[in-house]
């Protein structure tokens, strides 16, 4: 029994061409293609060559770029809250946080603004003492990680946050977009707290080591021991 084959063959001279050119220009796509994923290789290898000497490989340069952005944050928002305009512009935001709404009966609502400024000034005074000692630097990274779970947690609270134009949430308006920064500084806060906390504990826990037992030994308590 034979078989009939249903792949058409040119039969003419212009048929015979135009599959000649398909052809050609399936290998011409091939080889562009080609061409793109090898200039892109290069491009992205001479990028990351760039930017390893630029230093951005060096050793804990993030940690220290992280640290110093939080220190200038505490000081400039710090210095805010000694005016009187600021004192004004942090009513909504004290006024509707469940954690900080303590403030003005405790204190005011200029007392309220100076007590935040000085907390924020010690929280970036310990920060920027973290370059130097860790263990201040904890103290600060916990400062910091309170101070933004404080202002995060006035956005379910804060009065016609939600755009209604827009279906409402999660299209923010008013104050809330204000707010969601806090949300990447309590992230920043967390990693200083966590990078602090590695480096004392490794600096203060000598290493352990247990030497390898086989399960006779593990039931002689004489055996085992630590060195």
């Amino acid at each position: 029994m034979t078989t009939t084959s249903h792949t058409a063959t040119p039969t003419n001279p212009e048929q015979k061409l135009s599959a000649d050119a398909r052809a050609d220009a399936a290998e011409f796509a091939e080889r562009v293609r080609s061409t793109q994923a090898t200039l892109a290789s290069e491009f992205m290898n001479s990028l990351i060559n760039i930017l390893a000497k630029l230093g951005l490989l060096k050793e804990d340069l993030d940690y220290h770029l992280v640290r110093a952005s939080m220190v200038i944050i505490f000081l400039f928002f710090g210095y805010q809250k000694w005016f009187a305009y600021e004192a004004q512009v942090l009513i909504p935001y004290i006024s509707n946080g469940p954690l900080i709404f303590w403030m003005y009966p405790v204190f005011g609502i200029r007392g309220a603004s100076w007590f935040l400024g000085v907390s924020e000034w010690v929280f970036g005074a310990l920060l920027f003492a973290g370059f130097w000692n860790k263990q201040l630097g904890i103290l600060g990274a916990l400062g910091s990680c309170f101070s933004f779970i404080a202002t995060v947690t006035i956005i379910p609270f804060m009065p016609n946050g939600w755009a209604a134009s827009a279906g409402g949430f999660p299209a923010m308006t008013g104050n809330v977009p204000f707010l969601m920064k806090d949300v990447v500084l309590f992230a920043a806060s967390v990693y200083l707290l966590k990078q602090d906390v590695v480096r004392v504990s490794l600096s203060a826990s000598p290493m352990i080591s247990t030497p390898k037992v086989d399960r006779g030994e593990m039931s002689n308590p004489q055996m085992l021991r630590t060195v």
